[in-house]
């Protein structure tokens, strides 16, 4: 039988990368369909906008709870049912014959998305031990280089040949095979002692998480100084506040905040919180320049970007190499710092610049992110108790998820704040200089928040993670370092 035959931990690997595969993917392929969504159903950006808007809302409530919900019902059933709704309602998406429809739909597919992640990494965290957490990480790069960047091409090739539709229906065939393999390969996991279901905790974060991201998104396009962007901002806060005194008070609660204390673990998650504002905050400022400012089709926006993808791959062999000798802590931070070079030197590309040079940066700032990616998440977890990998891995992904929300958001405000408006230039070369010059900042402000991710990265102790780096021979573990 195949599943006597596949060790545990490989089959968790392949169904977890299928499902983060579609879950990514769906990510960036949409935002290419919302033009031709605006245009279908004849409404206006504010409305189609909704379409992102209630996916991520709903991914806000799912995320923090997706701990407890695995560890109290069962990793392997938790997991097969998010990725069952999430393939289910990306049909329904796909069928959806209004807006309204398609907004409740991707709500529903939001419940899949914000359990898989969470609860598929600590799955794979479980299935392999500290020592082989490296080779882990290696498998994961596979779909969190390349989906995001597949997106948009994919995205802009289903609009334009077949219909918005095809950016739902894609799912299908992954996320089906996914669940017929798992049904089949993965094994139960429960915990014993996960306590009841917390409604107040479970309250609180999902309406902080929701509040905040709505605020983030909406701050950018309709101003700071609209109550609804720091009104909702400044409940979700408060509602996050009173999750931690909650939370911190309760003996079994649904976010084991305690584990914020320990030290590796916050280390990376301060690191994460830079570098994936940086990165993801790049790759959706850098679409924009080539297409409002350079003039490029959304496809070939796509196929200049998608270098930073072939970075991340080629890079992680080499990092995978070195990982085990070097640890964490150097390797991070050196990857921001190239990093941040590397984003300072896009502030001299122009109107003129070759689209092969950029592929070029791109490629090279892709392979810099390899230096951050797999040390990260090998070593996020190496001093987390198997008890608590589940309720870690929730914290570690409402972390990132917001950490993302929050670099498109700065990205997004200084952009909005520094384009010129096309009434008050005195000519059109004027005009696009001052497009550029805004862009300029834009790329000037990731670099720096890079670098702050690389002083972060230097607060890790490479003895730690020892046990996720394999001693030399005739060496012992390495030693904690300052």
């Amino acid at each position: 039988m195949l599943r006597d035959r596949m060790k545990p931990e490989y089959a968790i690997a392949v169904v977890y990368v299928a499902a983060m595969f579609i879950s990514i993917l769906d990510t960036t392929v949409v935002n290419v369909a919302l033009p031709t969504l605006s245009r279908e159903f004849k409404v206006g950006t504010a409305s189609v906008d909704w379409v992102i808007t209630g996916y991520l809302l709903s991914l806000a409530v799912w995320i923090p709870a997706s701990g407890w919900i695995g560890d109290r019902i069962g990793t392997k059933r938790t997991f097969l049912f998010a990725l069952a709704m999430f393939t289910a309602a990306s049909a329904l998406c796909g069928l959806a014959t209004s807006l309204g429809e398609l907004i409740a739909f991707r709500i529903l597919q939001g419940v899949g998305g914000g359990m898989l992640t969470p609860v598929g990494f600590a799955m794979l965290m479980r299935a392999f031990p500290p020592a082989r957490r490296a080779q882990a990480s290696k498998i994961l790069i596979l779909p969190t280089a390349v989906a995001p960047a597949l997106g948009p091409i994919v995205g802009g090739l289903l609009v334009d040949w077949l219909s918005w539709r095809w950016v739902f229906y894609i799912n299908l065939p992954i996320g089906v095979a996914a669940f017929a393999f798992g049904a089949v390969m993965l094994r139960e996991h429960k915990e014993p002692r996960v306590g009841g279901f917390d409604v107040p905790g479970f309250v609180l974060s999902g309406s902080s998480l929701a509040l905040i991201l709505y605020a983030l998104s909406q701050g950018p396009s309709k101003g700071w100084s609209s109550p609804l962007a720091w009104g909702t901002g400044l409940v979700g806060l408060a509602a996050f506040a009173a999750l931690i005194v909650v939370e911190l008070r309760r003996t079994a609660p649904m976010l084991q905040l305690r584990l914020v204390g320990n030290r590796l673990f916050r280390s990376t998650m301060l690191t994460s919180t830079f570098s994936t504002g940086a990165f993801l905050g790049l790759l959706f400022v850098m679409p924009l320049f080539l297409q409002q400012v350079r003039g490029v089709s959304a496809l070939q926006s796509g196929l200049t970007t998608f270098p930073e993808a072939l970075g991340v791959l080629a890079a992680s062999q080499i990092v995978g190499r070195l990982y085990p000798t070097v640890g964490p802590r150097r390797l991070m931070a050196s990857g921001l710092t190239v990093m941040s070079c590397f984003l300072a030197l896009l502030t001299l590309v122009d109107l003129d610049t070759s689209l092969w040079l950029i592929r070029l940066l791109m490629f090279a700032m892709g392979a810099s992110m390899a230096f951050v990616f797999l040390p990260l998440q090998a070593s996020a977890f190496a001093s987390i108790a198997p008890a608590d990998t589940g309720r870690a891995s929730a914290i570690f992904n409402t972390q990132r998820q917001v950490s993302s929300a929050l670099g498109v958001a700065v990205l997004a405000t200084i952009l909005s704040s520094t384009l010129p408006n096309a009434g008050m230039s005195s000519s059109p070369g004027e005009f696009a200089s001052g497009q550029v010059s805004a862009f300029h900042d834009v790329f000037l402000v990731s670099a720096g928040i890079a670098l702050a991710g690389a002083f972060m990265a230097l607060r890790i102790k490479d003895g730690d993670a020892a046990a996720t780096m394999r001693a030399r021979a005739g060496a012992s573990a390495p030693a904690a370092t300052s």
